[in-house]
């Protein structure tokens, strides 16, 4: 299956985008989520339905992102009319549909989503991309996008409890690997996204560390 038409569509959707996801962003999560499946499933091919569902879900992910899309609905309807173009039937383009709509932290935060197989490879691909030295140089081409400070250590790092505090509550750079990063270890779905979790998320603690250090130069 060609997906050549996928990655177009989020080229075009995406080419503005300068806050870490971008249609790069996009192409290592449907790479990332494309080979740890093929690792796990031995039996599965690279041009198989399944991985085209995974690539295409992962390229198209952030293009519905409310963070930097002003018309996610909008685009949904594209969508499903790109899909079946490339050649999906109704239940693959039900599967894309509902894990791009499904599988951000945010709208994980109150409901736990079961995404189908191929959704939990591209959930786990993004919760990668935010962690590790990608994942370091995102958040802070993210935060400060949005203005917000680097540290500050009279803002305390949140407990997130609900979709509308994670977007509207007061945070700094730092924070956000105590309130989100740290804790995307906990919620891989598949054992090779747990392991690489592991590896980057202690590279992440080493830095914060290294900050912190810095900071306090008393």
């Amino acid at each position: 299956m060609d997906i050549a038409a996928v990655i177009r569509f989020t080229k075009e959707h995406l080419k503005n985008e300068k806050t870490g996801h971008d249609f790069y962003h996009g192409e290592r999560v449907a790479h990332l989520a494309s080979k740890m499946y093929l690792a796990d499933h031995e039996s599965a091919h690279e041009d198989s339905h399944e991985v085209a569902i995974i690539k295409s879900a992962g390229y198209l992910h952030d293009t519905i992102d409310e963070k930097i899309c002003a018309d996610p609905e909008k685009v949904v309807e594209e969508i499903k009319d790109l899909l079946p173009q490339v050649g999906f039937n109704d239940l693959e383009v039900w599967d894309i549909l509902y894990t791009i709509q499904h599988m951000s932290f945010s709208a994980n935060i109150e409901h736990h989503y079961h995404l189908p197989l191929s959704g939990q490879y591209v959930q786990d691909a993004d919760r990668l991309e935010s962690l590790g030295a990608i994942g370091i140089a995102r958040a802070f081409t993210y935060g400060g996008k949005h203005g917000n400070k680097i540290y500050d250590p009279k803002i305390k790092p949140a407990k997130l409890v609900s979709h509308d505090q994670y977007r509207t509550h007061v945070e700094t750079t730092i924070n956000h690997f105590y309130e989100k990063l740290f804790h995307l270890i906990n919620y891989m779905n598949t054992p090779a996204a747990k392991k690489e979790a592991e590896r980057r998320t202690a590279y992440m603690r080493n830095f914060v560390r290294e900050f912190m250090q810095e900071w306090n130069v008393d």
